[in-house]
Formats: C-alpha cells, structure tokens, sequence
C-alpha cells in the first residue's frame, strides 16, 4: 500500500520550474500527492520535460509562461493555475529569480532594477494574487531566499539586497495575511549543485564542501523537501520564518 503524501489535495504554482531548484521543487511536490503548474519564463523546454515526467509517473502537472516583471503577467499565471486545477490553488512557491555577478561601483540603475523588479516585485505582485485566492480556504506561500540575504559576498548586492526585502516582505505577509488563513516563509537555499558547476568554480565548489557540515553541496530536491515541509500540515504552525538549507555552512564561526 502506498502511503498519503504530504500534500495529496494539495494545487500549487511553483515559478521559475524551468531551472534545476524549480525542476526539484516541483518534482518533490508532485511525489507527495500535490497537482503541480510550472511556471516558466524562457525554459519551456525545461519546464515541459519535467511535467512530462511528472505526469508519466501518474501526476498532475501543467506549464504556464509569463514574464513575472510585469505585474499583469503575475496575476495572469497564478489565476491561470487556479484555472487548471478546478479554481483551487492551496500553494505558491516563488522560485523565479536571476543571480547576476557585478561589483556594486559598476552597477547601473538600470542592472539594479532587473534583479529587484525579477526577484522581488515579482514575488510581491504573485503573492499578493495568490492571497486573494486563498483567502478564506487557505494556502501556503514559499519564497526562495538565499543565505546571501545574510551574508553578501562581493559582485552580488544587487542579488543579495533582493533576497534580504524577500525574507523582509514574507515576514511583514504572514502577519497580513495570516488572518486570512494564508501561511508564509522563505527557504533559503546554500550552494546548490548543477551540471558544470564543479568545472566551472572549482575553488568555490572545494571551499563549499569543506565548510559543510555533512561534506557536500545541496540538491534541488533539498529544497524541494524543505518547501514541501512549510506547505503541509507538519509546518501548520510555522509562518514568517526563513529556513535556511545549507548543509551547515552559515552555522560556522567566522573567526
């Protein structure tokens, strides 16, 4: 007999599923029951293999695009997923984002708007659709942070200074919409491994494993598991936190 998953009955939107964090996000949540709508902005082809699997495994999965810049767009694809699964969607997890390297004296206004308009005004413009959505019924809201929003390396504050508002806004939305019945955190994910990382940034790949605590980078599906804990009923009381999923990294001294 197979066991009930965490999150049988469960319709979620997780955004940016076309990456290797997304694919795992999505993968983990359709393993535990969840109808699953992948969003996408450039990597449908991506995003369309996954859902193939998902469904091939006996899943329920749809892709959605849009470009989550534009607000009307964030409105557009969380109604869209609620359309798919009955009018129902009971988790979003905001997963889109873009991580540029470039040192703060040469960045522009412009260059700093991309990465704030990407990574948090579009987390801010699809949770607010999305509450409104679970107002009453209930749901759960999961932004992707980053330990940078801690702990900013160089060439990266535009990156970090976005998920620092993210962990910021989703504390100042679970008291909001916490009435509402509707839960919100952030996962903030570690070094995550990928295809050609380890060839590409050797150095920082070494540094990674050495300061881990259990010796290893992280996996898509890490993430995956800490979103599906946050939106099931084990987190039931857990909301305004931010998870962070490093390996152990973060919890070294710096002296």
């Amino acid at each position: 007999m197979s066991r009930p998953g965490l999150l049988d009955g469960q319709a979620a939107l997780i955004t940016g599923a076309g990456g290797g964090i997304g694919r795992g996000i999505a993968r983990r949540f359709a393993e535990e029951g969840a109808a699953v709508a992948l969003h996408c902005r450039t990597a449908l082809d991506s995003a369309r293999d996954t859902a193939g699997r998902i469904r091939e495994a006996g899943g329920a999965a749809v892709v959605l695009r849009g470009d989550l810049t534009d607000e009307d767009a964030c409105h557009r694809v969380v109604a869209e997923a609620a359309e798919r699964f009955g009018g129902r969607l009971t988790a979003l997890v905001n997963n889109a984002g873009i991580q540029p390297v470039r040192h703060l004296p040469a960045t522009t206004a412009a260059e700093w708007r991309a990465v704030v308009d990407t990574n948090l005004t579009g987390v801010f413009a699809c949770t607010r659709a999305a509450a409104e959505l679970m107002r009453d019924t209930g749901g759960t809201v999961t932004h992707i942070a980053s330990v940078e929003a801690h702990h900013p390396p160089p060439g990266h504050a535009h990156y970090a200074a976005s998920k620092a508002a993210v962990v910021a806004h989703a504390r100042a939305a679970a008291q909001e919409y916490g009435p509402w019945g509707v839960r919100v955190n952030t996962v903030s994910p570690g070094l995550i491994d990928r295809e050609g990382l380890a060839d590409a940034w050797p150095e920082g790949v070494r540094r990674w494993r050495e300061a881990s605590a259990v010796g290893r980078l992280g996996r898509p599906e890490d993430i995956g598991d800490a979103c599906v804990f946050l939106a099931s009923r084990l987190a039931s009381w857990v909301t305004g936190h931010d998870l962070v999923v490093d390996g152990g990294v973060t919890a070294r001294p710096t002296w």
